[in-house]
């Protein structure tokens, strides 16, 4: 079967290639009016604000639609009238500080005069960079770029209100026009000159910290959050709080909320450090894309599923969660299913109809229009389905959990509790206090993966039950001692150890499959997933 959707797939691209295949693919400008344009370019003061259409270039004939999906073309296409951005006087006045590291999108940080830091970034996209190089020149890098138009250009306009209602950080972006050859851009003008971009706060060092944020002593990246959890046993994230940003991903049918996508207010209270999630680059809410006949074959299971368009209904929750696993698995792994429930019907008492009819209004009036409506019901649907969404990902979320440690001294333990039940908890061998612990289910959880990253880690598994869940023990550096007491009456082997041969003391029991090896790399996590 799927080789006759490959096959069916190529004949539709041979057929419909000839009108992707152009040379210049992008609009020469986004101004609507050829003489206002002209005028802009004599005069660039003529003007405060302008009336432009982000994407000219999306616009496409019935037949390419029909193969290539309609998308969100008219959104793109519609004239939208936006201010002019000054960086003189925006803001208070902001100055270049860096350019963006995005492959798609030309961005860049500004300052202002307090050293606050702003992120400037283009609406539309250019994928091309993710072409191989041999590609880059022919119809597959405009056919990339035409299924740009899968995202509503407008969107993150939307999502600060329902952050707002919910508790959850956020920017507020602003919408602006840069100029024809502004030479305030400097020696990047060519690059952000006679374009739509986007202007939001920037959630980057000290500076950045607004009072929404409380007692917040640092704002860092994804990267460091990381790296700091992993490495104290006084670190951790704040799970609750990222479990509800995330049931607000699903809901708003945000795909692409990797790691990169983060950022974290660091928090201290005595010895420990807590870190908060502060969700950025809102691109991909309510995506559209498998209204064409080729997206939709694309977007199949065994094709690229993350693809999934945003409709009434949560038709593939585990679609929304593929591109989040790294850190969903590394930050969520103590929050139960009663927890995600509760914190569902939180959000379904926040975001009332008020909040959604109110949040779509963000829209620029010509884009409302088009999509208010259809965007305000699709929400209110979503909303009154979150318990069952939440549900979902929770499943997903408990097959096979990583309950991870630190580079400090922690003891592991494992009880069988009976045939239904497993509790694991870590304690920290300084002072002895609790830092994790979580009951996990036989009919959820196929395997439990417990990491003891670096220094002398104890582990002990015990219990006698009829049946249980794997426990894969993975001691990493240091020298580990693994205690297995328990007994399994029915199926295999349930405690299995991964560790380097030489320092790992293990005293095995009925249920011990001894995995050690000389190779060091057994002990290997990706803290950063960069």
């Amino acid at each position: 079967m799927k080789l006759l959707y490959l096959q069916a797939l190529l004949a539709i691209i041979t057929i419909s290639i000839s009108g992707c295949a152009r040379k210049n693919f992008y609009a020469k400008t986004p101004v609507t009016d050829p003489a206002v344009y002209a005028k802009l370019e004599q005069n660039p003061t003529a003007f405060d604000s302008v009336t432009v259409q982000a994407g000219k270039h999306y616009k496409r004939g019935a037949i390419h639609r029909l193969f290539w999906g309609k998308h969100y073309r008219p959104v793109w296409t519609t004239p939208v009238t936006l201010p002019v951005l000054d960086l003189k006087t925006i803001k208070g006045g902001l100055k270049f500080d860096k350019l963006g590291g995005g492959f798609q999108t030309t961005s860049m940080t500004l300052l202002d005069s307090a050293g606050v830091p702003y992120a400037l970034r283009s609406l539309d996209k250019d994928p091309v960079s993710v072409v191989p190089g041999v590609w880059r020149k022919t119809f597959v890098a405009n056919i990339l770029r035409d299924q740009t138009s899968a995202i509503n250009p407008y969107g993150a306009l939307v999502v600060a209100p329902l952050a707002e209602a919910a508790g959850i950080p956020h920017s507020s972006p602003k919408l602006y026009y840069t100029l024809p050859n502004d030479k305030n851009f400097g020696e990047n003008a060519d690059r952000f000159s006679d374009n739509v971009f986007m202007l939001e706060e920037k959630y980057d060092g000290k500076e950045a910290i607004t009072p929404d944020l409380g007692d917040a002593e640092d704002l860092v990246s994804s990267k460091k959050m990381l790296n700091k959890r992993f490495e104290e046993d006084d670190h951790f994230i704040d799970q609750e709080a990222f479990a509800k940003a995330r049931l607000l991903d699903l809901l708003l049918n945000d795909w692409d909320r990797h790691e990169g996508q983060w950022d974290w207010a660091e928090y201290k209270k005595n010895s420990n450090t807590t870190y908060k999630p502060i969700p950025k680059d809102r691109d991909n809410v309510f995506y559209r894309f498998q209204d064409g006949i080729i997206p939709w074959i694309f977007s199949r299971n065994w094709a690229i599923r993350k693809f999934e368009s945003f409709d009434d209904d949560f038709n593939d929750v585990y679609a929304l969660a593929m591109n989040s696993e790294f850190l969903d698995q590394r930050a969520l792994a103590q929050v139960t299913r009663q927890q995600f429930d509760s914190l569902a019907v939180v959000l379904q008492t926040q975001l009332t109809d008020d909040v959604i009819n109110n949040a779509v209004k963000q829209f620029p009036k010509e884009v409302y229009k088009l999509e208010g409506e259809n965007t305000a019901r699709k929400l209110r649907s979503r909303r009154n389905q979150l318990r069952e969404a939440a549900a979902e990902f929770y499943k997903i979320l408990a097959k096979e959990p990583l309950v991870v440690g630190s580079d400090q001294e922690e003891k592991f333990e494992v009880k069988r509790l009976n045939n239904d039940e497993t509790e694991v908890t870590i304690k920290r061998k300084s002072d002895d206090a609790i830092t994790y612990r979580r009951t996990f289910y036989t009919s959820e959880t196929d395997a439990i993966k417990l990491y003891g990253l670096a220094e002398d880690d104890e582990f002990e598994v015990e219990g006698n039950v009829d049946k249980s869940i794997k426990v894969i023990i993975v001691g990493g550096r240091g020298e580990d001692e693994i205690k297995d007491k328990s007994e399994v009456k029915n199926g295999s082997k349930k405690t299995w150890v991964y560790d380097t041969k030489r320092g790992t003391e293990i005293k095995p029991g009925p249920e011990t499959k001894d995995k050690t090896t000389r190779d060091i790399r057994v002990n290997a996590f990706d803290r950063e997933g960069f």
